[in-house]
């Protein structure tokens, strides 16, 4: 089906939905790359004037990826519940902006619609939306889950403990890990990616996390990012497996190209779920998503780089995972090319998954050779949490020096929890609390030499 919307006497055409959702996307670099981006500002506005005039029901009757081509898609069209979207299934794409919008649509209402929204849908409503619209209706999806402590509350926000070393070092790692406890961090995980993906790696490093969360009682998760062949390995040898990782795309094709399919993935799912380690909840999952993914793995099909990244919600929101992380500015310039394009696709992704019911939670990120400073993550991270954002990285210093790139330190965590009065997840906080290391009212206090963690983590 062809679109069309005129202008000032100027009748822009769009051969398909794809085209539409391409040309309507803010511009960024991934986009022009492909050569999928809108020539002018008029095309683009002329777009998303036309995609607003869309109805939601021209995107379950008109696949963007073939249904035949693509198990992504499958898994859209198959999983979308109609009961759900019966609420909305009058609307056009910019009459859901508005009710999304409204006081009365609240979390519960929002939380009642996910599974009705295919990920198309909120990519296309997303991108009809300013920067402050995202941030209001994302501030309003609370997405709960569990393994051994509950994350997503509103009020809370959580990270992730990121240790990495170059050489997966015990003790430098070990390091870091007691760094970022101190500073209340870890609380959405105590996640490393490792140096390398062998096995027998991966479960010394598990087995030395495992350690000290159970001699400490830590009520969190620990997680060695490899692959989820070698999870589904190491986890046959029993090893201390809390959570599986694994990068997740919005096109088969990128899947393929990141090593899985959706069978692997179920299979992985279905192992974690057997070893029965969590405490008061069965989220098993932990998913990394990305902006220009599909594109760097030329498996984008035509599709603008932000949609693509919608679908990938599709599966990750197929297994019920703890996490999702958006690492946005990960992949660098070619995809989102400065600060106002990060800022931009970070706001979008958090939107489009919470939306979708994902716990999102944002890597707030940036390689050196892009166009972006530290101010512009300070931005970044301010805004993220004002929207709600369910956790953050920890990186000793914000700089990672296994993986080379610029994150968010312990201390940009405090700043965030401070200027905006959120705290850690409950049963972190209170742990905190009992170690002597933040009081009630969410300060951390000063640590001596003597504290028991440093004289018995190890």
């Amino acid at each position: 089906m062809s679109y069309r919307y005129t202008v000032q006497n100027h009748t822009y055409s769009f051969p398909d939905l794809k085209t539409l959702l391409a040309k309507a996307s803010p511009y960024r670099s991934g986009d022009v790359l492909a050569g999928l981006a809108a020539l002018t500002y008029e095309e683009r506005v002329a777009a998303q004037l036309c995609l607003a005039d869309v109805p939601l029901q021209a995107f379950l009757n008109e696949a963007i990826i073939p249904y035949e081509h693509d198990e992504v898609t499958r898994l859209i069209i198959d999983t979308h519940h109609s009961e759900k979207f019966k609420i909305i299934s009058h609307f056009t794409t910019g009459e859901l902006r508005d009710w999304i919008l409204q006081e009365e649509v609240d979390s519960l209402v929002l939380q009642n619609l996910a599974l009705g929204l295919t990920p198309e849908m909120v990519a296309a409503v997303s991108k009809l939306m300013r920067n402050q619209d995202l941030i209001a209706v994302a501030k309003k999806c609370e997405v709960i889950t569990r393994f051994r402590n509950t994350l997503g509350l509103k009020g809370r926000l959580a990270t992730r403990l990121q240790p990495n070393h170059p050489t997966d070092d015990p003790k430098g790692i070990a390091a870091s890990v007691l760094d970022g406890l101190m500073y209340g961090s870890g609380d959405a995980v105590i996640g490393i990616n490792p140096a390398t993906d062998r096995p027998a790696d991966a479960i010394k490093l598990l087995e030395m996390l495992d350690y000290l969360r159970d001699q400490f009682a830590i009520p969190t998760q620990t997680c060695v990012l490899c692959h989820v062949t070698t999870a589904l390995a190491i986890m046959a040898q029993q090893a201390p497996v809390d959570l599986v990782f694994q990068s997740v795309g919005g096109t088969e094709k990128t899947n393929q190209s990141f090593g899985i399919n959706l069978s692997m993935l179920q299979e992985a799912y279905e192992a974690a779920l057997a070893l029965n380690r969590g405490s008061l909840g069965t989220n098993v999952m932990y998913f990394e998503t990305g902006q220009g993914s599909a594109l760097s793995a030329n498996a984008h099909g035509g599709v603008d780089q932000q949609t693509c990244e919608a679908r990938a919600y599709a599966v990750a929101r197929h297994f019920k995972p703890l996490l999702v992380n958006s690492v946005v500015g990960f992949i660098g310039p070619e995809y989102l090319y400065n600060g106002k394009q990060i800022t931009r696709a970070a706001l979008e992704d958090h939107f489009c998954a919470k939306l979708l019911g994902l716990p999102m939670g944002v890597d707030v990120c940036y390689t050196n050779h892009a166009d972006v400073d530290q101010d512009d993550m300070d931005n970044l991270l301010t805004l993220l949490g004002v929207a709600g954002c369910n956790f953050i990285m920890g990186v000793p210093g914000a700089d990672d020096i296994m993986l080379h790139y610029q994150s968010t330190s312990f201390h940009d965590a405090l700043y965030a929890r401070k200027v905006l009065n959120l705290r850690p997840a409950p049963e972190f906080e209170q742990w905190m609390q009992n170690q002597g290391l933040m009081n009630d009212k969410g300060q951390l206090l000063r640590v001596n030499k003597g504290h028991p963690l440093l004289q018995n983590a190890f």
